[in-house]
């Protein structure tokens, strides 16, 4: 009898203690894991040998980075800017890969080419031999920026003139027009558009309608990646790194005090890294993404 008591009282007792805990409202308050807040942590920058560097790009096929050098005015037509090749780890491959440009911004490839913004022109390079090969003037162009690419065509913004431009077979059109600040602009895999403007990040129909905001808070943006359909990174100029997931923004990363820039970042999705150039800072910055 005593043992049978003896049993009861522990088993009582080991149900006391395995049961979930409340909170005052009743609520049960079993053990979670904190969700971890997106950071960026620093892995690697380059020596400051770069020049008023704008943009960044991965080339997973090449296994290299290019960087476009403003090196005088952003607005100067001086031919002094200048495309950069670099290893993965930020070590210059080639630090004049391609000269005789004036204020290259954006880029992106197609067929083995670069095209790359050029104040008022769309720039054509090709990369095995490292040589412009065309150039394309945009009518009525005054600030040309980023750069992307559906895998058919080339687009591109025009920031002063709030226009998105597509080229086809070489011949230039205006795809969307009246978007105040455009900027930054990336495709899905889906092969949708999104960008960033003076209204935040939006997505663009690649027919007629209106773009669906995504996120009104990171307005005025520069570069813009997207992870997925739900999860992009886009940069402010002036030193602004945010992580945007379902509509909602995260800071990751705030430079301004530094006086260093973050203007159109690139991705190497293998690795997390964001690839931020500093602009005025003169050199490239990478950081591991973890979210």
């Amino acid at each position: 009898m005593n043992r049978l008591i003896l049993f009861s009282l522990l088993l009582a007792l080991t149900i006391s203690c395995n049961k979930p805990k409340t909170d005052e409202q009743g609520g049960d308050q079993t053990d979670t894991e904190t969700p971890q807040r997106p950071i960026l942590t620093k892995v690697w920058e380059t020596d400051t040998t770069l020049t008023t560097n704008e943009s960044v790009l991965y080339d997973k096929e090449r296994n290299v980075l290019f960087v476009s050098n403003i090196s005088g005015k952003p607005t100067e037509k001086d031919g002094v800017g200048f495309i950069s090749k670099q290893g993965l780890d930020g070590s210059d491959e080639q630090l004049e890969w391609v000269k005789g440009l004036d204020a290259p911004k954006g880029m992106a490839i197609l067929n083995d080419n670069l095209y790359v913004t050029n104040i008022d022109e769309l720039v054509e390079i090709n990369i095995a031999e490292g040589t412009i090969t065309n150039r394309y003037p945009v009518e009525g162009a005054q600030f040309l920026n980023d750069v992307a690419t559906d895998g058919k065509h080339i687009y591109f913004s025009d920031m002063s003139t709030g226009k998105i431009h597509m080229m086809e077979d070489g011949q230039v059109s205006v795809f969307k027009e009246g978007i105040e600040n455009i900027n930054g602009l990336a495709f899905n895999q889906q092969g949708e558009l999104y960008g960033l403007d003076g209204r935040g990040l939006r997505k663009f129909p690649m027919e007629d309608g209106e773009p669906e905001v995504i996120n009104d808070v990171v307005t005025g943006g520069d570069g813009l990646v997207i992870i997925n359909d739900n999860t992009f990174i886009a940069s402010r100029w002036q030193g602004e790194i945010y992580l945007i997931q379902n509509g909602k923004e995260t800071l990751l990363l705030d430079t301004k005090d530094q006086n260093s820039n973050t203007a159109d970042i690139g991705y190497i999705p293998e690795e997390q890294l964001v690839l931020v150039p500093t602009f005025f800072a003169n050199k490239v910055v990478a950081y591991k993404l973890s979210y």
